[in-house]
C-alpha cells in the first residue's frame, strides 16, 4: 500500500502502518476516553485519555493478532508473508501467492476470524472469572465485543473479506477452478458494497443523518477492492497455460557479439529498428550480455570498424532472465515486483529466445479476449 510507514518486524514479517491509521487511532482514543469519562465520573480527564489510548492500542493489537492468524497458517503452507499493514479499515496481510488447494485456502481464510473468536472467548472468560471492576472491566468488555464484531464482520461472504475468501475456496472446490471462485466471491463483495453505499447515502440524502457514514466508506472499500480482485482473477485465468515463450516479441532486439560496432550500426539503420538496448548472443545463440546505443558513444566512430560488440556490451545478471517454459503468470508477477518493463527469455541451455515486454503481454491478453470470427 503506497505511503505506508515501516515500523519494524513481527515474527520476521515486515510491519507497516498507513497514515490513515493515525486518524482512526485518534478517533478511537477520543471516543473511548469520552465514554469512560461519562461512565466513571470520578476518573480524571487525563487518566480517561490514557485509558482510551490504551484501549485503542489493544483493539489494534487484536487486529494484528487476526492478521497473524492468517500469516502463520500461510507460512505453514510454505507461503511467504510479504507484510502486515494497519490502515483505516483494520489490517491486511499480504501473501506472496495463493494456496495450492481450496482446502488450504479455506484454512488461511478462516484462521483470522478464529483468532478473533478465541480472543473474544478469552476476554469474556476473564470478565466472568475475575473480580475486575470499574474502568478495567469496561475495557475488557470492549475488547471482547470488538473481537466478536471483527470475527463476524470478516465472515461476511464477499471479497476482500475473509468470508469472501472462504466462499472463493468453496466455489473453487466445487468447480475445480480457483479463478471462478475469485470472480464469484468478488461479485458478491461488489453487491454487498453497493448495499453498504446505499445504506449510507439514503439517510444522508433524506434526513441529513451522518450516522451511517462508515457504511458509505466501507461500501466504497468493498467496491474498489472486489472489482480489482475480479479483474486480476480474469487476467490470471487468461494467462493460465501460457509460458514466457508465448509472449516473446517478434524480431526481438538481438545482435551477435562478433559484429563490429560499424556493422551493428549499419544493421540497425537498415532494419529500421528503434530499440535503444539490444541483447547480445555468441555463436551458439547463448545470451552473453546487452548493449545500449548510448554505450557506443564512448567509442570514437573511427574505432567502430576495429571494435566488436562484445568489447562494449554489459553483462546480464542471471536473476534478470526467465526460462522459456516458465508460466507467464509468474513472469508478469516478476515484472510487477521488480518494476521492470521487459525481461530476456532463455532456454535451459542458455540459448536466447528473445525479449518479453509488458506491452506484449497486454497485447496477448487483448488478443485472447477478441471474439472468434464466425
Amino acid at each position: 500500500m503506497n505511503g505506508t510507514i515501516r515500523v519494524g518486524n513481527l515474527f520476521g514479517i515486515p510491519f507497516y502502518i498507513h497514515p490513515s491509521w493515525f486518524l482512526v487511532l485518534g478517533l478511537v482514543t477520543w471516543s473511548y476516553s469520552s465514554g469512560l469519562a461519562a461512565q466513571f465520573p470520578l476518573i480524571s480527564g487525563g487518566l480517561a485519555v490514557v485509558l482510551g489510548l490504551m484501549t485503542a492500542l489493544l483493539l489494534f493489537a487484536s487486529v494484528v493478532a487476526h492478521e497473524l492468524g492468517h500469516s502463520f497458517v500461510a507460512i505453514r503452507q510454505g507461503i511467504d508473508v510479504k507484510s502486515i499493514t494497519l490502515f483505516i479499515f483494520g489490517g491486511l496481510a499480504s501473501l506472496e501467492k495463493e494456496s495450492k488447494t481450496p482446502v488450504e485456502a479455506f484454512w488461511v481464510a478462516i484462521a483470522g476470524p478464529l483468532v478473533s473468536l478465541v480472543l473474544f472467548g478469552s476476554m469474556t472468560a476473564i470478565g466472568f472469572a475475575t473480580a475486575v471492576s470499574g474502568p478495567l472491566a469496561a475495557i475488557i468488555g470492549v475488547l471482547a465485543s470488538v473481537n466478536l464484531a471483527l470475527a463476524l464482520f470478516n465472515l461476511i461472504p464477499g471479497l476482500p473479506l475473509d468470508g469472501g475468501n472462504i466462499l472463493k475456496a468453496a466455489v473453487w472446490k466445487i468447480t475445480g477452478n480457483p479463478y471462478k471462485g475469485v470472480v464469484f466471491a468478488s461479485r458478491v463483495g461488489q453487491i454487498l458494497g453497493w448495499v453498504a453505499v446505499i445504506s449510507g447515502v439514503l439517510p444522508l440524502l433524506l434526513f441529513g443523518d451522518f450516522g451511517n457514514f462508515w457504511n458509505l466508506l466501507i461500501g466504497f472499500f468493498l467496491l474498489q477492492n472486489a472489482g480489482n480482485t475480479a479483474q486480476f482473477a480474469r487476467v490470471q485465468e487468461k494467462l493460465t497455460g501460457l509460458t514466457a515463450e508465448d509472449a516473446v516479441t517478434v524480431d526481438s532486439p538481438v545482435v551477435s557479439a562478433n559484429l563490429t560496432l560499424r556493422e551493428f550500426a549499419d544493421q540497425r539503420f537498415i532494419s529500421g529498428q528503434n530499440w535503444q538496448r539490444f541483447l547480445v548472443t555468441d555463436d551458439e545463440g547463448q545470451l552473453v550480455g546487452a548493449i545500449a546505443v548510448d554505450n557506443m558513444r564512448s567509442i570514437p566512430t573511427a574505432m567502430w570498424l576495429q571494435t566488436q560488440v562484445r568489447e562494449v556490451m554489459q553483462p546480464v545478471a542471471q536473476s534478470t532472465t526467465v526460462q522459456s517454459d516458465q508460466p507467464l503468470l509468474e513472469v508478469v508477477q516478476l515484472l510487477e515486483q521488480q518494476k521492470l518493463s521487459a525481461l530476456p527469455v532463455i532456454r535451459n541451455n542458455g540459448v536466447l529466445v528473445g525479449i518479453l515486454e509488458k506491452a506484449a503481454v497486454i497485447q496477448l491478453l487483448q488478443g485472447r479476449t477478441q471474439p472468434n470470427p464466425a
